[in-house]
């Protein structure tokens, strides 16, 4: 039986917290929770949105082919599992991406992964543990991002840690910042003469309260966390890509096309991402030439990339 989207649980994870995510992403996914949080849902949109069942789930795994394995990253990324699939965008999950590439990597026959990105990024929480997974397996084999189109924030985050970053020319690259929302529903009940009476122990346990405006206290407490988020993202960042801390924060969270984020060595080369893929597919060709005689181009159309749009 299919499961539901738990609304409040989702809006947990975008309202309050930090986010590696594009201000225009953020717009997205907030145009959708807030009617439904706010009680203004048209009714045929009341009925909770299904999530794919899990062999559906199945369908979209690993593809492998020769001794490629190319994995999409497409849509917004969140820590633990599940897709919406009735909206613009998709949920894509750390957990899920772990498993897919620990899969790839235990794979006999694998000997490169791709990581096709299309995404505006997502949530900061367990992005880091992520992108250092995909370094330690690219210790093991060449991990390749794929830009195709986006990788954005988070998105960004994780093709930084892989071996090399292969932009498609009109790609979108960068966007290295964080970002937190809050959420103020204090005038919207003043108006529909709701009141929500809240008592809790702890002086920071009612912090951004959605009932209430923003306090002194709770902006101070933000910070902290949008200089935690932010030290760590650019920190990785440079590490990962053999530039200063300084060269990462000077970019001050701004959108690159290829062609700026190659200079800035924020990817390696610029090339479509059929072709850039068809590249991996030779380069790993010499034993399939004998014996099998199938033709390398044949491999290479069998590892068609897609953009999820």
């Amino acid at each position: 039986m299919p499961r539901m989207i738990n609304y409040p649980h989702v809006a947990s994870m975008v309202f309050g917290v930090p986010l590696f995510a594009t201000p225009a992403l953020v717009t997205a996914v907030k145009s959708v929770l807030e009617p439904h949080l706010l009680g203004r849902a048209r009714s045929e949109e009341l009925e909770p949105m299904q999530l794919v069942d899990d062999q559906e789930r199945a369908a979209k795994s690993l593809t492998v082919s020769g001794k490629v394995a190319v994995i999409p990253v497409h849509g917004v990324l969140v820590p633990r599992r599940g897709v919406i699939t009735n909206t613009c965008e998709e949920l894509v999950s750390y957990e899920k991406l772990r498993s897919q590439l620990d899969a790839a990597r235990r794979h006999e026959l694998v000997e490169e992964i791709v990581l096709d990105f299309h995404t505006g990024g997502g949530s900061a929480m367990g992005c880091k543990e992520m992108a250092d997974f995909i370094r330690l397996v690219a210790q093991e084999k060449p991990v390749t991002a794929l830009i195709n189109y986006a990788a954005c924030s988070a998105g960004y985050f994780l093709a930084a840690a892989c071996s090399r970053i292969v932009a498609s020319p009109t790609s979108m690259t960068g966007s290295i910042g964080v970002i937190i929302e809050t959420f103020d529903m204090s005038k919207a009940e003043e108006v529909a003469g709701i009141t929500f009476n809240t008592f809790f122990r702890g002086g920071h346990k009612n912090d951004a309260s959605p009932h209430e405006p923003i306090t002194d206290q709770a902006v101070i407490e933000i910070e902290k966390r949008l200089d935690s988020a932010y030290k760590t993202f650019t920190e990785s960042v440079a590490e990962y890509r053999g530039l200063d801390v300084a060269q990462v924060v000077a970019t001050e969270a701004r959108l690159f096309s290829a062609e700026e984020a190659l200079q800035l060595k924020l990817i390696d080369e610029i090339a479509p991402a059929q072709d850039a893929v068809n590249a991996i597919a030779l380069r790993h060709a010499a034993s399939t030439r004998q014996g099998g005689g199938r033709r390398i181009s044949a491999q290479a159309q069998s590892l068609q990339i897609q953009s999820q749009l």
